[in-house]
């Protein structure tokens, strides 16, 4: 039986690849975006395999009757996709409190809500209940990034919430939460997708533009190699917590580990000493 895909976020980019490749493997899909004219470019796409809804992730009115349509049409959900999220750009100082409100409100409260859904959707809709949510953070969600603060941020706080959700979860819902860690990928984030905060002088050491500049169109990732890996993650039967989607991703996250052990190692002798004597 065909598996039905919900996706946020498919204009561009891993989420439009995604969309395609569950069309390519014969499964639905819901393929959300914010215009439905980003939406008609799906090959092989039809009435029967393929939903496009207008979703905006920070309207819970949108992502209500997205929802809502999407089980009206297939009956079930088996996989979620919070795909939808953009990258703010610049160091902290020189972001204003608009700025970093949006970043939040897409990155992190937009993924929480549409998660809500997800799981209310996956317990009681589903017969028998159970199904995935997948949650596309970034490497940004396991190391920090200069220029990027905010950023990184909302997916440390997506990483976390997610970890703490998955252990929630009874056993007999079956629902399964995954984080996918992207690293660089030749997608639009780094162009048209980006946000960029007006320059502090006393920040003219960082110059965030210029490097994504530099970058955008020259990334090793490739979009649809990246959607296969995904999906393939998502028809798991016991997919893992977390994953590093790409080598750069993979690479820095294993760095981030072993820089990790040997810090709280160095220090085992202050952070063993807190307990009363007896």
């Amino acid at each position: 039986m065909p598996r039905v895909f919900f996706i946020t976020g498919c204009s561009t980019g891993l989420g439009k690849s995604y969309a395609q490749e569950v069309i390519d493997r014969g499964d639905y899909v819901v393929a959300t975006a914010r215009s439905m004219d980003q939406l008609l470019s799906f090959k092989n796409a039809t009435e029967k395999n393929f939903l496009p809804l207008v979703l905006d992730v920070t309207d819970q009115t949108s992502i209500s009757n997205g929802f809502a349509t999407a089980l009206d049409k297939f009956a079930r959900i088996d996989v979620v996709v919070n795909n939808a999220g953009y990258g703010l750009a610049g160091c902290f100082e020189e972001y204003d409190e608009s700025q970093i409100r949006r970043q939040m409100e897409v990155n992190f409260f937009g993924l929480l809500d549409v998660t809500r859904e997800a799981l209310v959707a996956m317990r009681t809709k589903n017969t028998p209940p159970g199904g995935v949510i997948q949650q596309v953070t970034s490497i940004g969600g396991q190391r920090g990034v200069a220029g990027f603060s905010l950023y990184c941020a909302s997916k440390f706080a997506v990483e976390g919430f997610t970890e703490c959700v998955n252990k929630e979860m009874k056993p007999e819902w079956n629902i399964k939460l995954t984080c996918l860690e992207p690293g660089s990928f030749r997608t639009d984030w780094t162009g048209r997708s980006m946000t960029f905060a007006p320059r502090l002088t006393a920040y003219d050491h960082i110059d965030t533009k210029k490097s994504m500049d530099e970058r955008h169109g020259k990334q090793a990732g490739d979009p649809d190699k990246g959607a296969r890996v995904m999906y393939e993650l998502a028809v798991m039967k016991d997919p893992p917590m977390r994953v590093a989607i790409g080598p750069d991703s993979y690479n820095l996250v294993m760095k981030k580990l072993q820089e990790n052990g040997e810090n709280f190692k160095k220090y085992e002798h202050l952070s063993c000493s807190t307990d009363y004597d007896n």
